[in-house]
């Protein structure tokens, strides 16, 4: 066993330097390596933040952007859709106007059309009249006459 310690003793001693050398390289990768590419991340890490930071915000914008254009858009469709609406209804009551002044012509022309055949027919009635009488005398005279003949 004693000669087990004493070589573990000798390849420890010849360990020394080496164990030396990597402690040293690590404290001269970690100054020299390490830290300058940590700021350099840290740095980028800030600025890519900042990148998203600013993406986002302009997003945001886009989209409220993009809301009142939306909202534009809606309140001109509804002043378009009310503005036809009374268009059509300006329009409708014309057609009514003019469908009641139609009317009321037809009708004052109907009724002048009646007056007028009403006296035509009152006409006709008495020319009749009168023509009766004469037609009864030349029918009488021609059945007398004929049967006299």
């Amino acid at each position: 066993m004693d000669q087990a310690l004493q070589a573990l003793a000798g390849i420890l001693l010849k360990a020394i330097p080496t164990i030396v050398l990597v402690l040293l390289l690590h404290f001269y990768l970690k100054r020299m390596l390490f830290a300058p590419l940590e700021r350099v991340l840290a740095e980028r890490d800030r600025a890519t933040g900042g990148a998203r930071k600013a993406a986002e915000e302009s997003l945001q914008r886009a989209d409220r952007r993009a809301a009142e254009y939306e909202a534009a858009i809606r309140d001109a469709r509804t002043e378009v859709y009310r503005e036809q609406e009374q268009m059509r209804a300006r329009i409708v009551a014309e057609q009514d106007a003019r469908l009641k002044e139609a009317k009321t012509r037809v009708e004052a022309m109907v009724q002048e059309a009646r007056v007028r055949i009403q006296a035509e027919a009152e006409d006709a009635r008495k020319s009749l009249a009168e023509s009766a009488g004469s037609l009864a005398d030349r029918i009488s005279d021609n059945v007398l006459t004929g049967r006299v003949s």
